[in-house]
């Protein structure tokens, strides 16, 4: 899964534009799927028909976006200025390379030596920031990119150390990634794996996929924060990279489902498969649109560990991938062998 892991980072797919990321899951899925859905907003709803069919369909769901920069103008100079897609820091962006299609670029700021003391106390705004992609004028620079282009981070993603991935859009290929490898394998029930479109923009994908197919039971993979570091201590740090899988029991959008949690607990210490929770409530995921979706649906998540999350190089542990891949294969048996549930 690691390699499919990488080959999905490796793909351009910002929030409104994820079409080679869906292109690529829809080539995926196709020998194994027996329906595929595309909706006017971009979702990808495939079903895998299993040994059972519930009442109200069972959804594992992943998004497909990533973070990334979007051109407002270009300058008469041949800079372009830009916003961000999504919650980025400026801080982590400062130098790094973008690619809008095969044109490069690379974003920039005042050198530090032309600054004041006074500017250099405080946190850049976007507004500061530039990107340079080699054009001597305006119209140099509109030849190749044109407002409402969309970019990414240029970051090949690299297997380093001891069992790390530094890539971009970590969040939320490990769930596509988790979502294909499971489509593979016949499934314990019927279940609708659902690659959405917008999250990092206002989980707006899964509100249309959550309506359309009225799903029981959810389940979202997740990519999530982790600020393990030297200096942050005890809660403060969420969670941890080689701690296991993440389940998380409450975070900014969402109260999940106490009996799908202490399922996917038990799952997990049952089958000796790693596992941790969040000790502060942050972030948020699809399921905060979905558990509201209609009349309401039961949802749990799982998430893997990531340092430096929504910036140019995001790391996770591979352990901790593969963890997320047998906890959610742990849900759908459970699913499949409790009729009660």
């Amino acid at each position: 899964m690691i390699e499919l892991l990488k080959t999905l980072c490796a793909l351009p797919g910002p929030s409104g534009c994820e079409d080679a990321v869906r292109d690529f899951i829809r080539g995926q899925a196709e020998p194994f799927a027996d329906e595929i859905r595309e909706d006017a907003i971009g979702n990808l709803m495939v079903l895998r028909r299993g040994e059972k069919a519930p009442e109200r369909p069972v959804v594992l769901a992943a998004h497909m976006d990533e973070v990334g920069v979007i051109v407002k103008r270009a300058t008469e100079d041949g800079m372009l200025k830009f916003g961000f897609v999504g919650g980025v820091d400026p801080r982590v962006v400062i130098g790094r390379r973008v690619r809008f299609g095969k044109t490069v670029g690379v974003i920039g700021i005042k050198a530090v030596h032309l600054t004041t003391a006074a500017e250099r106390k405080h946190m850049p705004k976007t507004r500061d920031l530039y990107i340079d992609i080699g054009a001597e004028n305006r119209a140099a620079a509109e030849a190749l990119v044109a407002p409402g282009d969309y970019g990414v981070f240029d970051s090949p993603p690299v297997l380093f150390g001891d069992g790390f991935l530094k890539a971009r859009a970590i969040d939320d290929r490990i769930g596509c990634a988790v979502l294909l490898t499971m489509l593979k394998d016949k499934p314990p029930v019927d279940t609708w794996f659902c690659f959405t479109v917008q999250e990092e923009t206002g989980l707006r994908g899964s509100a249309t996929m959550a309506y359309a197919l009225d799903p029981g039971f959810c389940l979202v993979i997740e990519g999530t924060t982790a600020a393990d570091l030297y200096d942050v201590k005890d809660g403060k740090a969420v969670c941890r990279l080689r701690g296991g899988a993440v389940i998380p029991f409450m975070d900014g959008s969402t109260i999940y489902d106490a009996a799908l949690f202490e399922l996917l607990r038990d799952a997990a210490a049952t089958r000796h498969i790693p596992w941790q929770t969040k000790s502060r409530v942050s972030g948020g995921t699809d399921a905060g649109r979905i558990h509201k979706s209609r009349a309401g649906v039961r949802v749990c998540a799982v998430a893997a560990p990531v340092r430096y999350i929504h910036s140019p190089a995001s790391v996770a542990a591979t352990a901790d991938c593969e963890a997320v891949l047998a906890l959610c294969r742990a849900f759908l048996e459970e699913l499949g062998g409790n009729d009660d549930e």
